[in-house]
């Protein structure tokens, strides 16, 4: 056949073949559901993760007591006076006179309530060169960031009249304004940044300004829908602002990709000589079905989060599931429609200096071609040498250390209120971020209830738990009290924790455990990263089986091989275990920390492993069900497998290459953020995506793939009866040669 018709199969063949038909019909469908899911969003409003509902165990108790009770906790704050050098003590006149004034100042802004003086809650240092003014916000906590700003002020104010004492404010309201003035724009600028980074790699990867411009529109759309979506589908799965950053970063990821992998086999197929409508559906038959095998894929892997417990993973990975078939969906419908309108003007707006290949001429990459050249020469070094330096680079991940990351640790000394945190941490050991115990009784201020409290507060102390304060807030008519126990240990999070559990196993039980009808689930900083290890730890298994399995399964159904699939399962491992040895020797041991700025950060964020498993798993499916695909397509065409193998790598390297560049530029911008935990999610998915598009694609790929030789399309005959899934790569018009045979002469079934 010449460019007349062929037959092909398939979803995304057929999705794409009437697409181009009623071209203008789904273009019109698109728009209007990218509309409506905008609009029914913005209508229905979206429901966030709740504090009670954001962890399980005693966090989530706690939490649930407040949320019954309606008790809105206030914004606490404290103000760190303290002697410069050796000279004044809190007992000293002028000490005195600054306490004085401190507490003037504040209450004269109107903007506080419950302002206590150190010398009635005996918040004064054993070296007594510290004390501590304490207050709480006026209205709710969450906005209490806004309202600070005169009392920071007042602070100040009373600073400059008493340069012999440092007079410093810090507490959740003015750390959340810090942090909204020095990072609130922060994460904002990399998130839009990462367009214009796209399209600027893509005006170089196509040279030309309406091809580059269409994975980015259709990108950006997908992303416009999904946030519709998300309001919506919030009100059965609360959403939150982390889930929507995640969102954004994964839907340009594979959104960009998937039509990039489309068009590239469109533009190929008319540069060989075929005309639009053929190169078309060539194009959708290939790249169509590849991006169908691997959406699906990457929706599974998303679906893993959902297996957490935790109500952050599993809105985030509801949300990456719906920007991936939502961008996966568009990319074999409204593309090919696009396409077919824009006919030869996708070639418009060609870029000055950028050589437009010539039609029918080579499309392989020269730099790929000798490296497979080498790869397939010598199969047996190439692994030995590419699998050895994957397993040293996994290697410190063997001694990984997790944990909820300290004010320091996050933003390191750059900021002057980490200093004032550290500061008062010397000063009251865990004063910046006590343990809180919710204490819920049918009668709190019966006789046996307050001596349990009086007994437990000082237990605290004796047990080693505490230096104290401890300080008990009653709320009466909600039969509630609050116990704030600052840990012995403070920042150092290995300490206070086991000063937490020394509270939770032996002080709780010989006090308020003895009192029917109480509750006192210990909540706070410290407690709220132990129950998050603890949920989180009991969720790797689960999560891990239910990814890799399931992956495993839907490579076996589209390639009919259980060696593809096998193969594909260990090479993402390595991908993934070679970017955790990345994060664990940058950021935990140091190694090279000076260039990403992470010096002094010690140990790796503690959600970010199961994380970066459940992304990386399902984005280095992209490139593997691509690469994969051509090769058997190649192999079909009657290729013999080191022939098949070196032109599906070759032939792909430019489009592979392209979107590796795109995905580690718009995750490298994450790697810049000042926050830790963003520097390192950053650093890790752009580590695992340059690895997973060199080394292992160009090289470890190939040389297993050379190796296993026609056991790569092995299937057992029991298998024979699963679902066929396969398609047929490409239409008559492109067969060329004989039809392959296996070493018996058999037709080959790939």
């Amino acid at each position: 056949m010449g460019n007349g018709e062929a037959r092909v199969r398939g979803l995304a063949a057929r999705a794409g073949g009437w697409s181009a038909r009623h071209r203008w019909a789904a273009v019109g469908i698109w728009v209007l559901f990218v509309v409506l899911a905008m609009g029914l969003g913005s209508a229905a409003g979206r429901v966030d993760v709740k504090d009670s509902d954001q962890l399980k165990g005693e966090t989530h108790t706690a939490a649930r007591i407040i949320e019954d009770a309606g008790i809105d906790e206030p914004a606490g704050e404290s103000v760190l006076i303290q002697a410069r050098g050796g000279g004044l003590k809190a007992k000293d006149a002028e000490f005195r006179s600054a306490v004085t004034a401190v507490v003037e100042a504040v209450e004269g802004t109107g903007k506080v309530t419950d302002v206590t003086s150190p010398y009635d809650t005996k918040t004064i240092s054993k070296d007594g060169r510290s004390a501590l003014v304490q207050f709480d916000m006026r209205g709710e906590s969450d906005t209490a960031g806004e309202r600070v700003e005169p009392v920071l002020k007042a602070v100040e104010g009373v600073q400059k009249d008493h340069a012999s004492l440092r007079i410093e404010e810090i507490g959740g309201a003015s750390m959340m304004k810090t942090f909204d003035d020095a990072f609130g724009d922060d994460f904002k600028k990399a998130e839009y940044s990462a367009v214009p980074v796209a399209l600027g790699i893509l005006l170089i990867a196509f040279g030309a300004l309406v091809a580059a411009l269409l994975p980015v529109a259709l990108a950006v759309t997908a992303i416009m829908a999904t946030m519709g979506l998300m309001g919506i589908v919030s009100h059965l799965q609360p959403m939150s602002d982390t889930a929507n950053s995640v969102m954004l970063l994964v839907g340009m990821a594979v959104g960009v990709d998937y039509c990039l992998f489309y068009l590239r086999r469109e533009r190929e197929e008319r540069e060989a000589g075929h005309d639009a409508q053929t190169a078309l559906r060539i194009a959708a038959a290939t790249s169509g079905r590849a991006i169908v095998v691997s959406g699906v894929t990457v929706c599974v892997a998303m679906a893993g989060m959902l297996f957490t417990g935790l109500a952050e993973f599993e809105a985030m990975g509801l949300a990456s599931l719906m920007v991936v078939a939502v961008a996966m969906v568009g990319s074999v419908t409204v593309l090919p429609a696009l396409l077919s309108l824009l006919g030869g003007r996708v070639e418009k707006g060609r870029i000055p200096f950028l050589r437009r290949r010539k039609a029918g001429g080579s499309q392989d990459s020269r730099f790929w071609t000798a490296v497979l050249r080498r790869v397939l020469a010598r199969p047996v070094i190439s692994v030995a040498v590419a699998a050895g330096a994957l397993l040293a680079i996994t290697a410190p991940a063997l001694g990984m250390k997790t944990q909820q990351f300290t004010l320091d640790q996050e933003f390191g000394d750059s900021l002057p209120i980490v200093q004032t945190y550290n500061r008062l941490n010397d000063a009251f050991p865990g004063g910046s971020e006590p343990a809180e115990v919710v204490v819920r009784a049918d009668d709190i201020n019966a006789p046996e209830v307050k001596s349990a409290l009086a007994d437990f507060r000082d237990r605290a102390i004796s047990s080693g738990a505490s230096r104290g304060p401890v300080e008990i807030k009653l709320h009466d008519s909600q039969n509630v009290a609050f116990v704030y126990v600052p840990l012995v240990g403070g920042s150092d999070q290995d300490r206070a924790g086991e000063s937490l559990d020394k509270l939770r196993d032996e002080v709780r039980p010989a006090t308020l455990g003895k009192v029917d009808g109480v509750e006192a689930p210990i909540t706070g900083q410290i407690a709220g990263s132990k129950d998050f290890n603890d949920q989180l730890a009991g969720a790797v298994i689960p999560v891990f089986a239910f990814v890799v399995v399931f992956a495993f399964l839907l490579m076996l159904l589209s390639f009919r091989s259980l060696t593809i699939a096998l193969t594909s399962i260990v090479l993402n491992l390595l991908s993934v275990g070679a970017a955790y040895g990345i994060l664990v020797a940058v950021f935990q041991h140091g190694w090279g920390a000076s260039l990403v700025g992470a010096e002094g950060v010690g140990a790796i964020i503690t959600w970010l492993p199961l994380f970066l498993f459940v992304i990386l798993f399902g984005l280095s499916m992209d490139y593997h069900v691509f690469v994969v695909s051509r090769i058997r397509e190649a192999r079909l065409r009657g290729l013999a497998t080191k022939d098949a193998i070196r032109h599906g790598v070759v032939t792909t390297a430019g489009v592979v290459t392209s979107a590796a560049v795109i995905m580690v530029a718009v995750f490298a911008i994450f790697g810049t953020l000042s926050m830790q935990s963003m520097k390192q999610m950053g650093v890790g998915l752009a580590a695992a995506v340059l690895i997973d598009a060199t080394i292992i694609r160009g090289v470890l790929l190939p040389a297993v793939m050379a190796l296993l030789g026609e056991r790569n399309w092995y299937l057992p005959k029991w298998l024979h009866r699963l679902p066929d899934l396969t398609h047929d790569e490409a239409p008559r018009a492109v067969v060329a040669g004989p039809a392959a045979r296996d070493d018996e002469g058999e037709p080959l079934k790939v």
